[in-house]
């Protein structure tokens, strides 16, 4: 038992002493490697490798500080770090401070700099930070290091932040792309292959030259992105294309009452629009000081845009234009001198200058769609909300007693007033109506655009376009209408440029109206009549 005993002591001694070795050898590796940074460029590059790959967390401040600018060098070879009007040692962190003139600001060249992306992100990829994490990610990839790769895939396995461990897996592409092992070289390719980026294109086609054995599969590979890439192009432009739908639609549903239904052209219609997105300025300035309503100003501001603006429409029908209804080109000028009227009141009581519209936190920000598509939050409530109050405008008229009138006295006035029906007080209200939803349509583009006595200029020609287009008196033809429109203003856009764009579309709008003069969707029946 003794010679037994005797042995197992001298194996725990001999694990206790290589256990208590361990860090003194981690440690003189760090500070062998460490001097070398204040030498030449060639001893940098090699102390910056050394030290990323020794994966110690003492290098990341020293590294940094090199790569900043911040690392200096005494006469003795010492290395000192600056923070503001501190210095510390870079072997051991303690504070040391020493006289300008006694300190050499470290330089570096571009190689050490590529150098230094790597082995910082070799440093920080296991940064508990995820912003630092995708960093770390980021100066790997730019590194391109086969070195690098059981790292990363390490770092891959952890990594549970989607956006970064996608840029993890492409700097592991890109890492295996430059790797002697051809699996592994082949792993990168394909990779790189089933991403939509166009980097992942610009390191392949690089890769090209010194790849000849696995040209075919580059090729191959370059050719997956750019058809991802122009799904991404077709999907982006459809995105865009419904936005500025959904604006047209929003300008356009209360034209489409008050012109399509009632057949009276508002030249003010644009002005309504303003007095909305005014309206949301306002209630945003008083929920200011409520810190609870402040993320609800928005949406409070939707109902009262829609009353300020209907009982001005209302207003305005009764005082003014009920006693111009068969008489369009007087109604035109009517309403065109309101509109300058309402401009000027506006720039007496808020100025001309823009006022400024904060989005709620949820409207903030940039979301991504499959394919990758990147799309603006905002863009995308607006799309959303365009439906929704479509949806309502339909629901009430088809659906309720005051749109089962309202089409009665546009249809046959005398036989409705002969019903029972009060004729003007429908009038007033339908003007109202539409001058409503002008007003919700100003919250909506106070998102998108500077709130001034001008907003509403800018989308009087288009509105009256998508209504004309799609069919006086149908929701169905303005929907469509306005989406159609926006879609192929955005695919003409790249083309013909925006100006030139909009040109064709109106040129386009304009032969269309020559063949069909009723627009997409012509009324039918007694209405059409009417």
């Amino acid at each position: 038992m003794r010679p037994a005993r005797s042995v197992m002591k001298r194996i725990i001694v001999l694990v206790l002493l290589l256990l208590a070795a361990m860090p003194a050898r981690a440690q003189d590796a760090f500070l062998t490697a460490l001097p070398g940074l204040g030498g030449g460029f060639g001893a940098q590059v090699e102390a910056v490798e050394r030290l990323g790959a020794l994966g110690d967390p003492r290098a990341l401040p020293a590294l940094r500080a090199l790569s900043e600018g911040r690392l200096l060098r005494l006469a003795d070879g010492t290395l000192l770090i600056r923070d503001g009007a501190t210095q510390v040692n870079a072997a051991t962190g303690a504070p040391q401070q020493a006289a300008e003139a006694d300190t050499q600001r470290i330089n570096i060249n571009n190689r050490v700099r590529g150098a230094l992306r790597g082995a910082l992100g070799q440093l920080q990829i296991i940064s508990p930070d995820p912003d630092e994490r995708f960093a770390a990610a980021e100066a790997i990839f730019r590194s391109r290091n086969a070195a690098n790769v059981p790292l990363l895939e390490a770092a891959l396995a952890r990594e549970s932040v989607p956006r970064v461990r996608e840029r993890i897996a492409l700097a592991l592409a890109a890492s295996r792309l430059v790797a002697s092992d051809p699996a592994a070289k082949l792993a990168g390719i394909t990779a790189l292959g089933a991403t939509a980026s166009p980097e992942a294109r610009s390191i392949l086609l690089e890769a090209r030259a010194a790849n000849a054995d696995v040209l075919p599969q580059i090729e191959a590979a370059v050719a997956d992105i750019d058809r991802r890439l122009a799904i991404r192009r077709v999907a982006e432009t459809a995105f865009q294309g419904l936005s500025l739908g959904s604006v047209l639609l929003l300008a356009a549903l209360g034209l489409a009452v008050t012109f399509g239904v009632m057949g009276v052209i508002n030249m003010a219609h644009g002005e309504f629009v303003m007095l909305g997105a005014y309206t949301t300025v306002i209630v945003q300035d008083l929920a200011r000081d409520i810190p609870w309503l402040q993320p609800w100003s928005l949406p409070l501001a939707v109902p009262m845009a829609f009353l300020v603006t209907a009982a001005i429409g209302a207003a305005m029908e009764r005082g003014l234009i009920r006693h111009l209804y068969g008489r369009p080109l007087e109604t035109l000028l009517l309403t065109f001198g309101v509109g300058m009227m309402i401009q000027q009141a506006v720039r007496l009581a808020f100025g001309a200058q823009n006022r400024e519209v904060i989005s709620p936190p949820w409207m903030q920000g940039t979301l991504m769609l499959p394919f990758d598509v990147p799309v603006t939050a905002n863009r995308l409530w607006i799309l959303c909300f365009s439906l929704v109050i479509f949806a309502l405008i339909l629901a009430a008229i088809r659906m309720t007693r005051f749109g089962l009138e309202m089409r009665a006295v546009t249809q046959r006035r005398a036989i409705a007033a002969a019903m029972g029906i009060r004729t003007g007080r429908v009038d007033a209200l339908t003007f109202a109506f539409g001058s409503g939803i002008a007003g919700i349509a100003g919250v909506a583009l106070s998102q998108i655009d500077n709130v001034s006595p001008n907003l509403g200029t800018g989308y009087i020609i288009d509105s009256f376009l998508v209504v004309v287009f799609g069919g006086v008196g149908s929701l169905a033809g303005t929907l469509i209408a306005a989406f159609g429109l926006g879609v192929i203003n955005k695919m003409l856009e790249p083309w013909a440029g925006a100006v030139l764009a909009k040109v064709f579309v109106l040129v386009a709008v304009m032969v269309f109206i020559q063949r069909r003069p009723r627009g997409l969707f012509p009324q039918k029946g007694r209405a059409a009549e009417a």
